[in-house]
């Protein structure tokens, strides 16, 4: 969700730099070009003032294009032929004086001429005219070959009499326009990175009070219910969210509470009626007569049966009211003990315990409460695993953690039963017919929960079931 979030955020942001950048850009280009245009256009006035005044032709001569200079012009036209050709040296700007019908009064280089097509032409019809030159083509850092034309036209009396025209290369402004926009891309990156810092400030203050209610859900759902989140961090909404949420998880405490202490009321006032009525069931068996063996030992195996059921059920919710402080714990000599316990049973059913594991692996756990949950996870593999088969167990340390294994040879089960098992009262369909109250890895579980392991399972091949007690490991 962060990088989500992130994501549309910077995305945004990208989307406005653009949006202010790109015009910008396209005006400095504009404005760099605009400077340009109004200093040629200042120096074709400047040419066009030095244009020759005194003895020139006549309006009607200069409109039928007769470009001879009077007498006495002669000085001046080679005065202003050489200021052409220094324009031109000292700027590189080609300079042209042109009469109208396009005959040159002074130019420089020397074989310059007017253009003959493109905006050249038109800057100069347009001179021609009376409109001086306006809105040349754009210039831009990737066109190398582009040249800037500006005219302007030689007023007298209200006649124009000739156009100067300028040509000028661009290299220089492209330069300009290129720094300018590597400034305004720099700006835009350093913007870029400033909104970065922003957006990741931003989404850890939006997001910390999302993630503190993740973990408090996980851990909530895994069966640690004195989780809560902090409800004073993050937009308001998320606050109100999580003391919502604090008030949720009280609630449910508070159910779960009141059903477990009615489980363990129930079973413990059920346990002394059922033994007054097994014994009542065994005083009346002593008075039947023969040939009724065989109903009064079904009715004895439910009451049992139902005993067991009862025991499981005050164990179960005795396990869940436990808060044990976990406490270093050789796992090794805990898996090797409860073998020892379990090995008469094992051999009783031909089924053997494998062992194999380190000399020594330390973890924190309740010694009490982790015993009594590998007796279940060991009583469950037995039920399950056929005669001649074996039971392995081991034990493996990792980084952070100690795990106990105990893998049957039984039938499996399926993906679908491996993410029900464990469950209250839940038994696989296909071993309904073997003797059980469903309640023993559930009871395992919260066995593990309540000191801060954790119980697993996953297939063994070719059949079998791995179940994986884990504890933390003992940091030294």
């Amino acid at each position: 969700m962060r990088n989500r979030l992130l994501g549309i955020l910077l995305s945004l942001m990208a989307c406005v730099l653009a949006a202010l950048g790109v015009p910008l850009a396209v005006a400095v280009a504009a404005a760099e070009q605009s400077k340009v245009v109004v200093d040629r256009i200042d120096d074709a006035a400047r040419f066009a003032q030095d244009m020759p005044t005194q003895g020139r032709p006549t309006a009607g001569a200069a409109m039928k294009g007769d470009s001879t200079p009077l007498q006495g012009d002669t000085s001046r036209l080679h005065a202003l032929t050489t200021e052409a050709a220094r324009y031109h040296e000292l700027y590189g700007v080609r300079v042209g004086i042109f009469h109208r019908d396009g005959s040159a009064v002074a130019i420089a280089p020397d074989n310059w001429q007017v253009p003959s097509g493109g905006f050249g032409s038109q800057a100069f019809q347009e001179a021609l005219d009376g409109r001086r030159s306006h809105n040349p083509p754009q210039v831009w850092p990737w066109t190398p070959d582009r040249t800037l034309t500006v005219a302007a036209p030689v007023v007298r009396d209200g006649d124009v009499i000739a156009v100067v025209l300028t040509d000028s290369p661009t290299g220089p402004l492209r330069a300009r326009v290129l720094h300018r926009w590597m400034l305004l891309g720099a700006g835009e990156v350093l913007a870029m990175i400033v909104a970065i810092l922003l957006a990741i400030r931003l989404t850890g203050w939006v997001l910390r009070p999302v993630r503190t209610l993740d973990r408090a859900t996980h851990d909530i759902s895994t069966g640690r219910m004195n989780a809560r989140v902090a409800a004073s961090v993050g937009p308001p909404e998320l606050r109100r969210l999580a003391r919502s949420f604090n008030d949720m998880a009280d609630n449910v405490v508070l159910a779960m509470d009141q059903q477990r202490a009615f489980v363990a009321d129930a079973s413990h006032q059920l346990r002394n009626p059922l033994a007054a009525l097994l014994l009542r069931v065994e005083l009346l068996g002593m008075e039947l007569p023969e040939g009724h063996e065989e109903e009064l030992g079904g009715v004895r195996e439910e009451g049992t049966r139902l005993a067991r059921v009862l025991d499981d059920l005050l164990g179960l919710a005795t396990a869940e009211h436990a808060r044990p402080e976990p406490e270093s714990v050789d796992l090794t000599a805990l898996v090797l003990a409860r073998i020892d316990a379990w090995r008469p049973v094992a051999e009783q059913r031909g089924i053997r315990l494998d062992w194999d594991g380190p000399p020594s692996a330390l973890g924190l756990a309740d010694p009490i409460g982790l015993g009594s949950a590998l007796d279940a996870v060991l009583d469950n593999a037995l039920k399950f695993t056929p005669a001649g088969e074996h039971v392995r167990l081991g034990v493996e340390t990792r980084k952070r953690e100690v795990t106990v294994t105990v893998a049957d040879a039984g039938p499996g089960l399926t993906e679908e039963e491996l993410a029900r098992v464990g469950d209250r009262f839940w038994r696989s369909p296909r071993h309904q017919n073997v003797d059980g109250s469903g309640l023993g890895l559930s009871i395992a579980r919260t066995l593990l929960l309540a000191g801060g392991g954790s119980l697993d399972f996953a297939p063994v091949d070719p059949t079998g079931l791995a179940v994986h007690l884990t504890v933390p490991r003992l940091k030294s």
